[in-house]
């Protein structure tokens, strides 16, 4: 895929304190790990989910 270098990052953090303002930053961070946190909990149980499906589509096939 692609990595972001130092310069890079030092740009967007940048760009983000100037769009979002001193005060408002540290909020948005906390809204954007609230946002991944739901994000990988929702894939852990869709994971789960899937593993739980495989057994019961194996017995169908036996049964037949």
């Amino acid at each position: 895929m692609f990595s972001i270098s130092m310069p890079e990052l030092i740009l967007i953090l940048i760009i983000a304190l100037i769009i979002f303002g001193p005060s408002k930053l540290p909020e948005v961070g906390k809204a954007i790990g609230k946002a991944l946190s739901e994000f990988k909990k929702a894939k852990k149980d869709f994971d789960n989910e899937c593993q739980d499906e495989k057994p019961k589509e194996n017995e169908n096939k036996d049964e037949k």
